[in-house]
């Protein structure tokens, strides 16, 4: 009711913006604590390509649905973030049970009392009174695979890596990612989700293992093109050793429409603040002109200055909203109506 009264004109009264957040890994569940703050409706697409510890296990042996991002992104978005954390993260340090965190493994029950992965994930996020929902990018037990290459030996020798979690170990710089089975299907919740967003975030999160999976998705990344919201991607703050030791924020995003194609975003959030003692590590700019709108902030967390500030990045993104309060579903925001915004 909200959504079509807005698409008439102008958005009622108390009717939240909507905002979709895609990716996974650590990096999804920091955004989705800075978003947590605000009053918008938050909706978190989640990569299922994990297949590594805990999750690949369950994966393996339960043939379950990656549940550690799942897992990470709830304790995110529970009103007591803190005790749930704790309950959600925790893992067993010994026998059988080891290495397994206690959220997956509720999610594993819950997967077989509710019938569907799905419904376990609602069911876990309302017992928990979660600030959002999260769903998979698709239901298909999908494996990434990358192409990559070693410079140094021989730049035109490519050689096939099969699974999320050997990507990253390979040693060698990384031409493509792909998945197996090439087409999963959406899962049709996301698709929804997508096209009525106001804001749609991409990132931030592993560019290859986390980001890239959801894109890879072809009604997902359908939906994202076919979305009118304002469409940003977050790069990450530092280089990810074994994915993208060295690249730049122009090297991230090129690297976005190499893999996914081109207009999937219409703007690149990135950190300004390089600290001297992690200088070296930090993405920076180099320069180079993108067909996407740089914009630049102070989104560093002090103690960790390898990882986004969850408030800072809230604050940012929200400020992308507050542009164009209150716009009509078809006047969505434009590349004028933020121009000159190339800090903030």
């Amino acid at each position: 009711m909200c959504l079509a009264a807005w698409r008439e004109g102008e958005r009622p009264e108390g009717c939240p913006v909507r905002i979709v957040a895609i990716g996974g890994g650590t990096g999804l569940s920091v955004l989705l604590s800075g978003l947590k703050r605000s009053d918008a409706e938050i909706t978190a697409v989640v990569t299922v390509g994990d297949d590594g510890g805990s999750s690949g296990r369950l994966r393996q042996e339960l043939g379950l649905l990656p549940p550690g991002d799942f897992r990470s992104c709830i304790a995110a978005l529970a009103d007591d973030e803190s005790l749930m954390s704790q309950v959600l993260q925790y893992r067993f340090g010994d026998g059988s049970l080891a290495d397994h965190a206690l959220g997956n493994l509720l999610l594993a029950a819950l997967e077989r009392i509710t019938g569907s992965f799905e419904n376990a994930v609602l069911e876990l996020g309302r017992v928990l009174s979660i600030r959002g929902s999260i769903m998979p990018s698709t239901l298909e037990s999908v494996t990434v695979c990358a192409e990559v290459v070693d410079e140094r030996a021989s730049p035109d020798r490519v050689v096939l890596v099969r699974g999320e979690s050997k990507v990253g170990l390979s040693g060698r710089a990384i031409r493509r990612v792909f998945l197996e089975p090439g087409s999963p299907p959406a899962f049709p919740g996301a698709v929804a989700a997508i096209l009525r967003a106001d804001l749609l975030v991409l990132g931030p999160g592993s560019l290859y293992t986390s980001v890239l999976p959801n894109l890879l998705v072809p009604g997902l990344r359908d939906a994202v093109l076919s979305s009118r919201a304002i469409r940003v991607y977050v790069c990450n703050v530092a280089h990810q050793p074994g994915e993208t030791g060295g690249y730049s924020i122009e090297a991230h995003a090129q690297a976005i429409e190499d893999n996914a194609g081109p207009g999937l975003f219409q703007y690149v959030l990135a950190n300004r603040t390089w600290p001297e003692q992690v200088y070296e590590s930090c993405v920076r700019p180099e320069g180079r002109p993108m067909s996407y709108a740089l914009v630049l902030a102070d989104l560093i967390d002090e103690q960790r200055p390898w990882r986004h500030d969850a408030a800072k990045l809230g604050s940012a993104l929200m400020k992308f909203l507050e542009a164009v309060p209150s716009r009509p579903a078809e006047q969505r925001c434009s590349e004028q109506q933020l121009q000159g915004r190339d800090h903030i």
